[in-house]
């Protein structure tokens, strides 16, 4: 066993590569080769890619097989909290010791020759997977499709999470390029499960399915879900499955919810039966997506009876889903506490949630470069009307908004994943 941590193997691996992101599937083709092909030796595969709902849906999903008494793996990104959460094994996260040897095994392979760290961390993550038993795994891209790291792999279903803009200086201004990337995973042969698109984006899709022959099931056309009352109702293959709503919260979760299922169907001979349907849509857990955080350090720095919330997401749409389920959660005002990145459309993510908002508490994201200035963010939020005040810290933010306002509150602390994580750690 190698007496190395994997933050300090990590750290090495950055070096390899001057750039964080450089799409291309050369260099991890390479190292797989080196490695064996471990790609080929993997459990079935779904491999999902999209802007947003990516992960919520794979958890769902992966909850639902579980209740099968399916073995289960999933490879995503980004983490919150710590870097082996991107490797999970039956909903738990590979042991520190493992995780240190395969991506020690992996830069020992790899020569010193240059690689980005997602890159080879793909690479490890295949190399885990295929040494360990199981009857599916299932993949989210790290960014895009077509040129991910993760696009190696021969899957047994992909699907598509809904299309926005985002990561845009990656691929492409346009959401008509966007969807070109995202779309980029579908397989000859291979049926794609396409969640809620913009017309755009599914003019894309259709006619990439169309041009390598893979068999789509589209929503709106070929599947649907609803809520009703306190039911999901998700119409498929001309029956309706009447389930339970799904645990995680938030309108946005129904059509996650609905993809997630028709995607469980589409597995065939692996597919769960409707009770573990069921079971799965109740018990899936999904970290800092419209989170509410019951305890904790952060949770006691407000007065008593106040409510705290979390939600990683960093995009307008994203933002617009949220606002939705703000909305529907509890009419009354919300405190914002948000930090972006300066690489995000600002403007656009807050326009849907300050008109909600009785405050905006601006604050950095921590140990980020890319953070944004919370001082020129509050000067522009109060140029538009909004009450905006920056803070040092999302602690700070909270107990400035204590002083202000005693009674309890309702809090949203929200704009990136990054700060999220930062959040669940700090306030474990």
């Amino acid at each position: 066993m190698t007496s190395f941590s994997s933050d300090l193997i990590l750290e090495r691996l950055r070096a390899l590569h001057p750039r964080a992101i450089d799409l291309s599937l050369a260099r991890i083709e390479r190292l797989l080769a080196a490695l064996g092909h471990p790609e080929q030796r993997l459990a079935p595969v779904v491999h999902i890619a999209g802007t947003n709902g990516k992960g919520s849906t794979l958890a769902m999903l992966d909850a639902m097989l579980q209740s099968d008494g399916r073995r289960v793996q999933r490879y995503i990104s980004p983490h919150l909290v710590h870097f082996n959460e991107r490797f999970l094994f039956d909903g738990a996260p590979i042991d520190e010791p493992a995780l240190a040897e395969v991506l020690e095994h992996c830069e020992r392979i790899n020569l010193g020759l240059p690689i980005t760290e997602f890159e080879i961390t793909t690479a490890a993550a295949f190399l885990a997977f295929a040494d360990r038993p199981a009857d599916l795994l299932l993949i989210e891209t790290g960014l895009g499709g077509r040129l991910d790291a993760t696009n190696v792999i021969t899957p047994r279903l992909t699907a598509l999470a809904p299309i926005s803009l985002d990561h845009q200086s990656f691929l492409g201004e346009r959401l008509a390029q966007i969807a070109f990337e995202k779309a980029g995973i579908l397989k000859p042969g291979v049926p794609c499960i396409v969640g809620p698109q913009p017309a755009e984006a599914l003019a894309v899709i259709e006619a990439r399915a169309a041009e390598v022959g893979a068999p789509s099931q589209v929503h709106g056309r070929d599947w649907l879900a609803r809520r009703a009352g306190d039911r999901l109702l998700v119409e498929s293959g001309g029956r309706t499955l009447d389930l339970p709503l799904p645990a995680l919260a938030g309108a946005h979760q129904i059509d996650n919810a609905g993809l997630a299922v028709v995607c469980a169907l589409a597995l065939r001979d692996l597919a769960p039966g409707r009770d573990a349907i069921a079971a799965g849509l109740r018990s899936a857990r999904w970290p800092a997506r419209l989170q509410h955080l019951a305890r904790g350090p952060l949770v006691e720095r407000l007065p008593a009876g106040s409510a705290l919330w979390l939600d990683g997401g960093h995009n307008p749409a994203a933002a617009c889903a949220l606002a939705d389920g703000l909305k529907n959660h509890d009419p009354r005002p919300w405190h914002l506490v948000v930090g972006m990145l300066r690489t995000k459309d600002q403007r656009g993510f807050l326009a849907p949630l300050a008109p909600l908002a009785r405050s905006i508490r601006t604050v950095p994201v921590p140990d980020e470069p890319a953070t944004w200035d919370p001082a020129a963010a509050a000067d522009w939020l109060r140029e538009s009307g909004a009450d905006a005040t920056p803070a040092a810290s999302v602690d700070a933010a909270l107990a400035a908004l204590a002083e202000v306002e005693p009674q309890p509150l309702r809090v949203l602390i929200c704009g990136s994943l990054y700060l999220a994580g930062h959040v669940l750690r700090d306030n474990a």
